[in-house]
């Protein structure tokens, strides 16, 4: 009888936790964040990586944004990997802490001014937006502004460049690429603002009626801090630096892919969390450079200020065309 149970309790350890689990997400094309296989997917792939450590396999589907809240809110779709809070959304769906946060800048044609801090200084301009998304009633309230919803940002771009709408709204993470790697057609065509004109976390959610959807996303949380300490958040992103909170104690530290800091104190810096755009002294900045933290860049030892691996940068510039998104 013994054996028996011991069998038993054996193959119900095996059977119930040893299997990997599969949840099934969806997400439309949202560059560079989400899209179709074979391109670009940030969230998607810090989504699935941070998932894969903790024992859960994702099976990714690309739809229209309103059939991902549909599908979510039928039980067809477990949940999506990037999906910004708003109260409606809080009724059906459980929500990770933010894994990133949108920044979203203002673009406008050449020449166009990019000043604006905010959307009374844009009285009586159109701006171009994603329909379905969430940018919150400051937004869509404000009536001095037109805003145009478009169906992504490729259309909202297309009809930037062809005068019928003034600016628009684009991801933060998404000008630094087009920075990187479509340098050119920017400069050319686009003006780019430098302050975001709204903030919006982003979060990996399931529905609530998921099974240990709570304790999914609570390990899901855990580990993303351990992918921004390990350098693996670095390595998705491809960004050599990023800047976040690595210890838990409320400060920022700028943190480093690898071991190659580069000549110069890092300038473009791609915030985790929101409060990274606040300006400090650079004695103040802490560092995160091979397992360590310096305060401030003289302070970081030289054997570290090598220059970064530049061939990404000369592959990108091979080839050029009208910027896609």
């Amino acid at each position: 009888m013994n054996k028996i149970l011991l069998l038993f309790f054996i193959s119900f350890f095996w059977g119930g936790f040893g299997q990997t689990k599969e949840l099934k997400l969806a997400s439309d094309i949202w560059p560079p964040f989400t899209n179709i296989e074979n391109k670009k997917t940030f969230a998607i792939d810090l989504v699935d990586e941070a998932l894969n450590r903790i024992g859960y396999t994702t099976e990714i589907e690309i739809t229209a944004f309103e059939n991902v809240l549909n599908g979510i809110n039928s039980g067809d779709f477990d949940g999506s990997a990037a999906l910004w809070i708003s109260e409606e959304r809080k009724k059906n769906y459980l929500f990770s802490e933010p894994y990133l946060h949108n920044q979203l800048i203002l673009v406008g044609r050449s020449g166009s001014d990019v000043s604006a801090t905010s959307y009374p200084e844009l009285a009586g301009k159109s701006i171009g937006i994603v329909e379905y998304y969430a940018y919150g009633d400051e937004e869509t309230g404000t009536e001095e502004v037109e805003f145009v919803q478009g169906k992504s940002d490729q259309q909202n771009l297309e009809r930037l460049l062809s005068e019928e709408i003034d600016y628009m709204l684009v991801d933060g993470l998404l000008i630094q690429y087009l920075l990187k790697f479509q340098v050119n057609d920017v400069t050319e065509f686009l003006e780019i603002g430098l302050t975001p004109l709204l903030v919006k976390s982003l979060h990996f959610a399931l529905g609530k009626d998921v099974s240990n959807a709570q304790q999914i996303l609570s390990l899901f949380d855990e580990e993303i801090h351990k992918m921004i300490s390990d350098g693996s958040y670095n390595e998705i992103l491809e960004l050599n630096w990023i800047q976040a909170d690595i210890d838990g104690d409320g400060k920022m530290e700028i943190i480093l892919d690898g071991d190659k800091a580069g000549k110069e104190a890092p300038r473009n810096i791609y915030g985790v969390h929101p409060s990274y755009a606040t300006e400090v002294e650079d004695s103040a900045k802490r560092y995160y450079v091979d397992g360590t933290v310096y305060n401030g860049w003289k302070n970081i030892p030289q054997k570290y200020k090598t220059e970064f691996d530049d061939q990404i940068m000369m592959e990108s510039q091979a080839g050029r065309g009208i910027i896609r998104f």
